[in-house]
């Protein structure tokens, strides 16, 4: 007779940033649970350890994209994604972390069971399905496919004598010294790439369709290296964490209030960069306003210093095809090349592709409504850790987990086994995203949807969201709680439908 599958209080799906920090805090503050790690792949790491192309670094300043529990070290403010991938593999380390993944187990299902309050997981495990059930589900899988990426096809594909790779795949065995490379693209990818490429490469194209809002950031940052002079490391990170904290949400605020002065005084501090041959306005002037799409940063200004060496150019043009020795543009200039880089984005993959359904039924992701950007409308016991757009990454995950604490210790509290965001028929319902991104636009039918007013709405705002999380009240009249004799399932499911 097999055994049954074994039960565990909490699951989380991912062992990358957002997985690892929030096992920590579930250890921390939610002692007398049990869970486990759940991660596809052989290797913690998520994204760092997924990509391994040239110059591969955080966008945002470790100072807040490392977490608070755990001081980054380096005076770097943008660093390798070898040495982000260093510091998780560390955390998970100091604090017994490690011990909870398992590796190769890709959840390919969940369905809630009602009548036990609980998650049955179907499990890939190297070719062999497994179950495992737990009583809540915490899904860390990040927002964008591991197996695929936004790749468009372009005529003339077969023709090309050079080679073409994408950055998410990048070959071991591709040798780039001395070739001419052309990087598609304008987003954080392809500025981090033109740089790193240029040291070897003959030299180094950025083709764009439009251009991007690009900002430099000293790459080191020369207040925590004097506060390590004066006070204990811990503190130092503290105070820096903070101080970048409020400068980065000053930014924001300015750029959405006076979208055209920031604009002017990004390009500016641009043109004084890359010297007076590039046309500024025709390559660093977007049709977008700051923040409508991610501001890109770039450490010490190493892209315009690229330029500005004639290490690497930009050009503002379409492709129209390829030819035999590089791309023929919109324009009719041909640009030659050996190797074409395509860094034309991520393609959205929310729940980490698993299929997710109640008692059988499943149910769709565009149709859901998240409750303080965390917890999903009409399914029960579940949450998603969702980032910043506007800010690091981990500072909302890391809000999300210690709230997520709060609500467990809560429900065991006051003897209740469920909960379930109840979705509100006055709320209007909004894009999850306020963001013009092309890959978010991409992803707009499987992407879930914010609400037109709290608790429903996201306001992509450190300070305000920690007031919420953790001053605000559990049993505020939205979540809708339930005890294991009840057996609950809520009335509210989500019209079924694929994911």
């Amino acid at each position: 007779m097999p055994l049954p599958p074994e039960t565990h209080d909490v699951t989380i799906v991912g062992a990358g940033l957002a997985g690892i920090g929030t096992a920590y805090w579930l250890q921390k503050k939610c002692p007398q649970k049990s869970f486990t790690i759940l991660e596809a792949r052989d290797n913690m790491g998520g994204t760092w350890d997924l990509f391994r192309y040239p110059g591969i670094r955080s966008d945002s300043d470790m100072f807040t994209f490392g977490y608070r529990f755990q001081p980054w070290q380096e005076p770097k403010s943008l660093s390798s994604g070898a040495q982000i991938l260093d510091y998780l593999r560390d955390t998970a380390g100091q604090h017994g972390i490690d011990d909870k993944i398992r590796y190769g187990h890709r959840v390919t299902a969940a369905d809630w069971k009602g009548d036990k309050a609980e998650w049955t997981l179907t499990i890939d495990r190297e070719g062999e399905e497994i179950q495992l059930r737990t009583r809540f589900l915490y899904l860390c899988t990040g927002y964008y496919s591991y197996e695929e990426a936004h790749r468009p096809q372009f005529p003339g594909e077969e023709s090309f004598a050079g080679r073409i790779v994408h950055p998410q795949f990048w070959p071991d065995d591709l040798d780039y010294t001395d070739q001419r490379v052309v990087v598609v693209g304008s987003g954080a990818t392809a500025v981090t790439l033109v740089p790193a490429l240029a040291e070897r490469a003959a030299h180094v194209t950025m083709l764009q369709r439009s251009p991007t809002h690009i900002m430099t950031l000293p790459n080191r940052s020369a207040l925590y290296v004097g506060l390590k002079k004066v006070l204990p490391q811990r503190w130092a990170y503290r105070l820096t964490r903070w101080v970048n904290l409020g400068g980065g949400m000053l930014l924001y605020g300015l750029s959405r209030a006076f979208p055209k002065r920031i604009a002017d005084f990004i390009r500016k501090g641009v043109a004084r960069q890359v010297g007076p041959e590039i046309d500024v306005d025709q390559h660093f002037r977007p049709s977008y306003d700051p923040w409508d799409q991610r501001l890109c940063l770039v450490p010490d200004g190493d892209l315009f210093r690229a330029l500005r060496e004639k290490q690497a150019r930009v050009l503002t043009d379409a492709i129209d095809r390829f030819t035999n020795r590089g791309l023929l543009l919109a324009s009719g200039k041909e640009v030659p090349a050996d190797l074409v880089v395509l860094a034309t984005g991520l393609k959205v993959n929310l729940l980490g592709g698993a299929a997710i359904s109640l008692n059988g039924r499943r149910v769709r992701s565009a149709d859901i409504m998240l409750y303080k950007g965390m917890l999903p409308s009409g399914l029960p016991n579940v949450a998603i850790a969702f980032g910043y757009t506007n800010a690091s990454w981990t500072l909302k995950t890391d809000l999300t987990a210690n709230y997520v604490c709060k609500l467990l210790n809560y429900l065991d509290r006051k003897g209740y086994a469920t909960v379930v965001p109840k979705r509100e028929t006055d709320v209007a319902e909004e894009p999850f995203l306020d963001f013009s991104a092309g890959y978010i636009k991409r992803a707009a039918d499987v992407m879930p949807k914010q609400g037109s007013r709290r608790p429903w709405r996201v306001y992509q705002n450190y300070a305000m969201d920690a007031l919420i999380t953790r001053f605000g009240r559990i049993d505020d009249g939205v979540l809708e709680l339930g005890r294991r004799s009840a057996g609950t399932t809520p009335a509210n499911e989500p019209d079924a439908g694929p994911v």
